[in-house]
């Protein structure tokens, strides 16, 4: 199971919040690519970059910064944060992300997302954000009531290569993840799976890996230091 770290940008800084709400982040330094080479040096073979302003806004803000981490990193980059438009999937492709994460737009534009599916195979990736297993959109500012494993089925057979599950509740808490969510959503797709919220200790890797888990996105635990990228490494089986 690959381990991701997180490189969430706002403001141009890169900073974590706590369940992805507005005026709950901690900074983390001015320079975000000054992190993502940080754990590429002691072993992320990919990374997971969200522009948190994109996000709230609808439209990418720190498309430079991410563009820059994509230049350097050396390794595969994931991103997502307001990706609604073809223009904006254009430039990052021809940036040289790897996996662009579309998320709202599942919801509020299905024909488009089924477009941009079709046209960049192999590189769209689904990000279902959920509170007790129903999605949320818009920088997880609104809830619906649209189930969460419905939806991944759904995208599935879209032909989206991956998504990215986030439990909300869990997110920026260094509570431990919702083992049981993320094995349903395993359990519901054959796409890879790539869990989200969470994620603090070795064993909360471990578990992670045992249920079929394709990555594990690892944000505060690693700027905090509560893990590290090399033991959760060896707790995924690397």
């Amino acid at each position: 199971m690959l381990v991701i770290p997180a490189v969430d940008i706002k403001g141009g800084k890169c900073v974590r919040l706590v369940e992805g709400r507005e005026g709950t982040e901690t900074a983390f330094g001015n320079n975000p690519a000054d992190w993502a080479l940080r754990w590429v040096h002691e072993g992320a073979q990919y990374l997971h970059v969200v522009d948190l302003d994109g996000a709230f806004e609808g439209a990418p803000r720190n498309l430079a910064k991410v563009q820059e981490i994509a230049s350097v990193a050396g390794v595969p980059v994931e991103f997502g944060g307001g990706v609604r438009e073809t223009s904006v999937v254009e430039a990052l492709a021809g940036a040289g992300v790897a996996r662009i994460i579309i998320g709202s737009s599942i919801i509020d534009d299905r024909e488009w997302v089924e477009a941009v599916i079709r046209d960049f195979p192999g590189r769209i990736a689904v990000g279902i954000d959920a509170v007790g297993g129903k999605v949320a959109i818009h920088g997880w500012k609104k809830l619906t009531d649209i189930d969460s494993l419905a939806l991944a089925r759904e995208c599935e057979a879209m032909g989206a290569q991956a998504v990215i599950y986030t439990d909300i509740t869990r997110d920026g808490k260094m509570q431990g993840t919702n083992l049981e969510a993320m094995r349903e959503m395993v359990e519901t797709v054959s796409i890879p799976v790539i869990a989200s919220g969470g994620v603090t200790t070795d064993d909360d890797v471990a578990n992670l890996a045992a249920a079929g888990c394709h990555g594990a996105i690892i944000g505060r635990a690693l700027y905090e230091g509560r893990i590290t990228v090399q033991s959760a490494i060896a707790a995924a089986g690397g």
